[in-house]
Formats: C-alpha cells, sequence, structure tokens
C-alpha cells in the first residue's frame, strides 16, 4: 500500500481507481528547474486550493503529499460520512413511511451494499483531487515526506525543493485520549471506520462530537445496537443546549444508547472488547463488536523539521498571526494545521488568504486577515445542527449585549406537512440593533439553511433586510424570514401601533 497511515481497504476496484488518483503507484516526479514561487506542503483542501489558485496566476507551485491527496475530506472525513448519512437516512426514511400512509413491510440494510456504494461514489469525486489533474493545472506533484532544510529548501526524499515562500498545510489526524484499556484493543477511527464491510452487531462509540454523533446515528439507522459515551452532559457540548437536546431525542428514538456524564471508562479485552462506564449513577459493563474513538485531534508537525526554520507550534498545531503568517515569515499556514475550525470550507477560505499574503507584497485591499472570515458549520444527524458567528454566551463574555430571536419549525407550514417540526432556528443581533452577530438552525436541512445566514452577515445586512426579502412559499427557509418580522414588530412605536390598531378597524368597517 502506498500511504502509511491512511489505509485504503478493501482493495476493491473502487479504491484502486481511488489510489490511482490520489496516489498513483507509478507517480513520476518532476525534476526541479527553478526556484518556486510557492512550496505547499499537504494536498488536504488547505494544500490544493492554495496550489491552484497560485498556479491559475502563473506561480511556479510545488505540492507535496506523503500519502493520499485529498486529505482527510475526501478519503476518510466529509465524503465517505455523507455516503453513509444518506444511505442511513434513507432507512430511516423508510422505517418511519407508516407515518405518511405508506406501508413498507420489511426494511433490509445491505450494508456491504452501502458501503460499496459509498466507495464508488468516493472515487469518482476523486479525480477532482487527483495528481494528474494537478499536473495539468501547472502544478508540481511531489509524493513522500517533506522536510525543511532551511528557510528556502525542503527536502522530498532527496529531491531538493528551493522556494520563496513555502505553505505548510499539512493538517491534522485522529489521535486518541488516553482511555485505561484502550491500548489493549483494536480501535476505529475516522481513518479506519469507512473501511469496514461488515455491520458491526453491537457499537460502541467514545466521543459524542460531531462525528461522534453523525456515526452513532447513522449505524443505529443501519441497524447497530449503538452505545454512545460521552464525559459531559447530553451531546455537542460545544453547541446551543436547546438544539442539541432536539438531536439528542431523535438519535435516541433512533436507537441509540446515550451514556452521558461518563465517568470512570475502562475498555477491556475478554476474547473481545467490552466497555465499562459509570454514567448517571449506574454501571454498564457492555461487549461490542467494534470500538470507535471519535474524539481527539493531533497537528500533523512531525518530521518537518519545523525546528530548523523557526516555526513554531504546540500540541494545538503550528503558531500563526491573522495573515496566516508563521513565525518564521517566509512560510505560510493554512487549515486544520493551525486553525480551531477544522473544515473543509474554512481551509479552503484560509488558503485563498495565503494565496493573497504570499505571492503580493500588498494587494488591492492589503493583507488579508483570517479574523475578518465569517465560518459557519454544520453537523450532519437528523436533524442537524448549523451555527454561524458567536453563540450567546459568546458574546456575553465578549461584553456583546444581545437580542435574542427564534422561530420554532412547529409553526412553519412547510415543516409541519413534511413531519420535520421539531427544530428551530435561533438569531442573536446586537441589543437594540439588527446586526447579526450569530445564529443558530437545527433542521433537517440545517446545513443549506445557515448560508442565507452567513450571506447576511457577510454582506453586512441586518435582520431587517432578511424579512424584508421575498422568501417562497412553502419552504423552511420562510422561517428565516419570520426572524425578521419579528425585529421588525420591536421597531413598532406606540403611536404606530395606535395607528395601525385604526386603519384595521376602519378597514375592518369597510
Amino acid at each position: 500500500m502506498t500511504s502509511e497511515l491512511i489505509q485504503l481497504q478493501p482493495n476493491d476496484e473502487h479504491n484502486q481507481a481511488l489510489e490511482a488518483n490520489v496516489h498513483p503507484p507509478q507517480w513520476s516526479s518532476p525534476t526541479p528547474m527553478r526556484p518556486y514561487h510557492l512550496v505547499v506542503i499537504g494536498a488536504g483542501t488547505a494544500g490544493l486550493v492554495t496550489a491552484a489558485g497560485a498556479a491559475g496566476l502563473g506561480a511556479r507551485v510545488a505540492l507535496v503529499e506523503r500519502e493520499l491527496m485529498g486529505g482527510d475530506c475526501l478519503n476518510v472525513g466529509c465524503v465517505p460520512s455523507k455516503g453513509i448519512i444518506s444511505a442511513a437516512r434513507v432507512a430511516a426514511d423508510a422505517k418511519d413511511a407508516s407515518e405518511f400512509g405508506i406501508d413498507v413491510p420489511e426494511v433490509n440494510v445491505d450494508f456491504a451494499a452501502v458501503m460499496q456504494r459509498m466507495r464508488k461514489l468516493r472515487a469518482g469525486i476523486s479525480h477532482n483531487d487527483s495528481a494528474t489533474r494537478f499536473r495539468d493545472l501547472g502544478v508540481d506533484v511531489f509524493f513522500g515526506q517533506a522536510r525543511f532544510l532551511d528557510s528556502s529548501t525542503i527536502d522530498v526524499g532527496g529531491t531538493e525543493l528551493r522556494f520563496k515562500k513555502a505553505v505548510i498545510a499539512s493538517g491534522a489526524r485522529a489521535a486518541a485520549p488516553p482511555i485505561a484499556g484502550l491500548n489493549e484493543v483494536e480501535y476505529l477511527t475516522n481513518e479506519s471506520v469507512f473501511s469496514l464491510t461488515e455491520l458491526p452487531r453491537r457499537l460502541g462509540i467514545i466521543g459524542a462530537g460531531p462525528i461522534g454523533c453523525e456515526m452513532a446515528q447513522s449505524f443505529a439507522q443501519l441497524g447497530s445496537e449503538v452505545f454512545l459515551v460521552e464525559s459531559e452532559h447530553g451531546i455537542m457540548p460545544r453547541e446551543d443546549r436547546e438544539a442539541a437536546e432536539v438531536v439528542q431525542k431523535e438519535m435516541v428514538r433512533n436507537g441509540v444508547k446515550l451514556l452521558c456524564c461518563g465517568r470512570n471508562l475502562v475498555i477491556k479485552n475478554d476474547g473481545g472488547i467490552r466497555l465499562t462506564v459509570e454514567s448517571h449513577g449506574q454501571t454498564y459493563d457492555e461487549p461490542v463488536d467494534q470500538l470507535l474513538v471519535a474524539v481527539g485531534r493531533a497537528p500533523n508537525v512531525e518530521n518537518l523539521n519545523l525546528e530548523a526554520v523557526g516555526v513554531d507550534f504546540d500540541k494545538k498545531g503550528v503558531k500563526v498571526n491573522d495573515n496566516l503568517q508563521t513565525t518564521n515569515p517566509r512560510i505560510y499556514a493554512a487549515g486544520d494545521i493551525c486553525s480551531k475550525y477544522q473544515f473543509t470550507h474554512a481551509a479552503d477560505f484560509m488558503a485563498r488568504i495565503v494565496i493573497q499574503n504570499a505571492l503580493f507584497a500588498v494587494g488591492p485591499f492589503g493583507k488579508k486577515k483570517a479574523s475578518d472570515l465569517v465560518i459557519p458549520w454544520a453537523t450532519y444527524t437528523s436533524p442537524e445542527i448549523a451555527h454561524v458567528g458567536m453563540y450567546e454566551n459568546e458574546a456575553e463574555q465578549a461584553g456583546i449585549e444581545v437580542d435574542t430571536y427564534v422561530q420554532h419549525f412547529s409553526d412553519i407550514d412547510r415543516a409541519i406537512l413534511e413531519g420535520a417540526d421539531d427544530g428551530f432556528v435561533k438569531v442573536h443581533t446586537k441589543k437594540g440593533t439588527d446586526q447579526i452577530v450569530g445564529a443558530t438552525i437545527v433542521a433537517e436541512n440545517a446545513g443549506d439553511m445557515i448560508s442565507e445566514i452567513t450571506v447576511a452577515m457577510t454582506g453586512g445586512l441586518g435582520l431587517g433586510k432578511i424579512g424584508s426579502a421575498i422568501h417562497p412559499y412553502p419552504t423552511q427557509a420562510e422561517a428565516i424570514r419570520k426572524l425578521g418580522d419579528q425585529f421588525s414588530r420591536t421597531k413598532l412605536t406606540p403611536l404606530s401601533k395606535k395607528i395601525l390598531g385604526l386603519l384595521q378597524r376602519l378597514n375592518v368597517g369597510s
């Protein structure tokens, strides 16, 4: 296998097609002829966007990848997980069909076929991140471990790449926390769970963050008995508590056994895997067929020889300023290696900042800043949770007083008709104004809906402007417009209310 860490299993036609794209076994590295304007380390989202964008501007660019191009997102993250989630949702819809007056006698899940479909679709998507495509874009692609020799040279397997600027986009990886007995068993992470071909009858998952919740719900919908262990109360402890509770209720309905406020977690190997944990005063001792550890990340800083070039880093990653410049002014960083926002779309837009700041002394609008980015995110459970901006407690900590507007889907016709009326849209505005400082949506398609609010925040449009924009009826997005109406009603003065009341009475009389 060409990859040292990420193993593509099973070795079927789809994974072979994936490997042929993102780490071709017979790849021939080019011979560097001149110094590069930019050498990019890591071909995940941040590295790919940086390399393609810089090459498109005419720069000489080298891209170095030690494993699989496409990074976590394509190979062991966003893409395969959503392939499984989509199948799990179909299974759940089929089981709930009777609520719509449709009789589905029996739902049989072919897990091997579910995973094969995922691998086929992932391989089809992978051409976008392929070595051949980037070579055709004018990027010199090298496979191997990159190592800084000095502030103008990177070594890749004995080949020296001279550079004017460099970008560290080496990402992060799964890193299990210290758990008693964990090292005594074989366990899954996001880097191996997508290699499964048989459905675990009983699945233990440690960590009720986004990955843990997505996989817990999906495997339960596909037929596994799932035990989800979380040290804090409830699920997704960083999210809006009301939103997380809506998702938690649905996950439990799907069959997930939540063991939250977990204490004294121990993993035992008694010929199989057994997890023991205390949850809300009760001790659970559960044998499981597979164990997924869905908590803990570590930056990929090893073997880069960052000390030799004065690039500071710690256990959270490479340290950068607001321009994404490291402590070595010739070296930048982007993506999971340096950001607390470990999302594909965040890495994408950080890469755009790096292109501007690394290649142009001063752009038309000055140096680009990471702090200017308005970054939304979503967790793709059913229903989904999406968020952008500040939570209410974060605004309070920042000394920002807010007004909060909530629209429940139980009052939105489209949501009622679709049987998806448990969620809500919540928007925080700067007190006394319609300036949006943050928003949370919990809905079946919350990840799509949050973009309307993100656009408004990016463009400086207030909640009142959203309320004045006509939305099609009936749609779930109408909930966002109704928040604008809520804000507008707060602006009615006592006099205007009296005038409106008089006009209404006159209309009734006519």
